[in-house]
């Protein structure tokens, strides 16, 4: 079945615009625009102005002609970092695979899931698959827990004024209060864990990974069946997690040690 590609016109116009002023090697004006893009005159100063307000395109005071804004810029900024980040903490992903005999993650919060960003699988045949790119919820994994509990209270506040805390198994959280206690656990011990309450059978350790100005922007997990990730190991998997978000982060410019086990 071929794959149908959902269009909103107006924001497809808008990138159109975009689009064509990335191509072109001088400004344009509108009129230019139109007839480049068959719109009408008053659609594109519309669309224009939108752009413009957002900084996504710049108008020139003497010739009124427009040409790319530096809000690009500074969105390019933001992916080239996080591709960064990806090249940075596959080693200390590896690491802790080596370390531990267990699949080992990295991910960021983004739009109120974490989404995968380095994944690397144990070589047990029995282990958790996973795909960078895999989107999770932020209430029942460790990273969720991790990214959430570091964020300023009122995004927090705004995240949970309308989430839903879907149940996956009969240890899943479900609701805000219980929810806002295990974020203040987690704060005050600086690690998460998830005791299968996304999945039955699997336990995920994670620890909080932090860029050169002290900020949460990532964190850094293992995954394993109960039968490996077992109480019997857990304050050896805690340190050796704490320990690659810790030296990560010091590669990002953090230099804070790392929260002493409780």
């Amino acid at each position: 079945m071929t794959a149908t590609v959902y269009r909103v016109q107006v924001i497809d116009r808008a990138l159109s615009i975009v689009n064509l002023l990335a191509s072109s090697d001088h400004s344009l004006g509108a009129c230019e625009v139109g007839e480049k893009l068959d719109l009408n005159k008053s659609t594109i100063h519309r669309l224009l102005a939108v752009l413009e307000h957002h900084r996504y395109v710049e108008r020139d005071i003497l010739s009124g002609k427009y040409r790319l804004g530096l809000k690009l810029a500074e969105l390019g900024n933001i992916a080239l970092s996080r591709f960064d980040l990806q090249a940075a903490a596959r080693p200390f992903v590896e690491r802790l695979v080596e370390e531990t005999g267990e699949t080992a993650h990295l991910g960021i919060l983004q739009q109120n899931e974490v989404i995968s960003l380095v994944n690397v699988e144990t070589q047990h045949s029995v282990r958790t698959p996973s795909t960078v790119g895999r989107r999770s919820p932020i209430h029942c994994t460790s990273q969720g827990k991790l990214l959430v509990a570091f964020s300023p209270p009122s995004q927090i506040d705004q995240i949970l004024r309308a989430y839903r805390f879907s149940e996956f198994t009969k240890k899943t959280i479900r609701h805000a209060g219980a929810y806002r206690n295990e974020l203040a656990k987690v704060r005050q011990l600086g690690f998460a864990v998830d005791d299968e309450e996304f999945e039955e059978g699997l336990r995920c350790i994670g620890a909080p990974v932090r860029d050169h100005t002290g900020k949460v922007v990532a964190a850094i997990s293992i995954a394993g069946p109960t039968f490996r990730v077992t109480p019997e190991r857990r304050s050896l998997l805690i340190e050796k997690v704490i320990a690659a978000a810790r030296d990560l982060s010091a590669v990002l410019g953090c230099h804070r040690g790392a929260p002493s086990l409780l």
